[in-house]
């Protein structure tokens, strides 16, 4: 007889029903996606301290400290204005291209920096995994907070450089919040993916930064989007026009700035917004879900 059929000669009761009674599960049993969920909630305290840890170990040696999370985005627009407004004249056909080119910069840069901490969110923390019992992700979240806090510093200055650039101050600036909602649940999404293919592929970390690469020269971050209808057309065009970054970084521009060119109208992107934020939040979290019991092993 499995030692599972055994009754407790006091109340008649399997092992098995015994254990369920008193709230004990099987040893590595995976959690429902509830259970899990409730567990990841009992844990967010622990997720912001571990969020500040992590801000405060990579900046805290520096001297401009978190200054840098404002100073990076500024810079790369320089760099790209530059090279793209000026050297190329890429401008063409946009009339506040600092404005432009500096949202596309700094709402890219926000998706850009989840997927480079989420791939390592596991691998990283090996040692933490091994020694305690925690939602693992966790710590797939946990950088997503670091970069939301981030993202919220740097919307300021963005702002203030579309105000200062030209732009007045208009109704659709109150879809700034919403926009950065959506964008919020897709990253976070996208970490908690990334940080499982990161744990079972080790060489995937070096394949990001060439992904992330091209995805930024398919979004329309750097020139017109208008561009991609001047050169393609059919099936070509609609796997552009749907790639999601693109889809962002259009809905940015069109709360902050007058006169815009969109690769699609404003009710179409936010269907499609919507539809990506549900696919890859949810889905990133369901596919992080299923691999739980493998973290850390090996």
């Amino acid at each position: 007889m499995p030692p599972t059929a055994v009754a407790d000669s006091e109340t008649g009761l399997t092992l098995k029903e015994l254990a369920r009674r008193h709230g004990l599960s099987a040893a590595g049993k995976l959690p429902s996606l509830p259970d899990y969920s409730r567990q990841l909630w009992s844990y967010r305290h622990f997720i912001a301290s571990y969020a500040n840890a992590k801000v405060s170990s990579t900046l805290g040696r520096t001297k401009l400290g978190v200054f840098w999370q404002v100073l990076t985005p500024l810079i790369n627009a320089a760099v790209y204005y530059v090279i793209f407004g000026v050297v190329l004249d890429a401008q063409r056909g946009v009339d506040n291209f600092i404005a432009y080119l500096c949202t596309g910069v700094f709402i890219f840069g926000f998706t850009q920096s989840v997927v480079q901490g989420g791939i390592q969110a596991i691998s990283a923390n090996m040692g933490l995994i091994r020694a305690l019992h925690f939602p693992r992700a966790s710590l797939p979240l946990a950088i997503t907070m670091v970069e939301i806090r981030n993202m919220m510093a740097s919307m300021v200055v963005l702002m203030a450089i579309v105000l200062v650039s030209g732009e007045p101050i208009t109704w659709q600036w109150l879809l700034i919040l919403p926009i950065f909602l959506l964008q919020t649940i897709f990253n976070g999404g996208l970490a908690m993916a990334t940080a499982r293919l990161g744990s079972k592929v080790a060489d995937f970390k070096q394949l990001v930064p060439f992904i992330m690469r091209i995805w930024l020269y398919g979004s329309a971050v750097l020139y017109p989007v208008t561009l991609f209808s001047d050169h393609l057309s059919g099936w070509k065009l609609a796997v552009v026009e749907a790639n999601p970054m693109l889809i962002f970084i259009d809905l940015m521009r069109h709360a902050l700035m007058e006169d815009v060119p969109l690769s699609a109208s404003a009710p179409l992107l936010w269907a499609q917004a919507i539809a990506w934020t549900l696919l890859v939040g949810l889905g990133g979290y369901v596919y992080f879900w299923r691999g739980e019991k493998g973290y850390g092993r090996g």
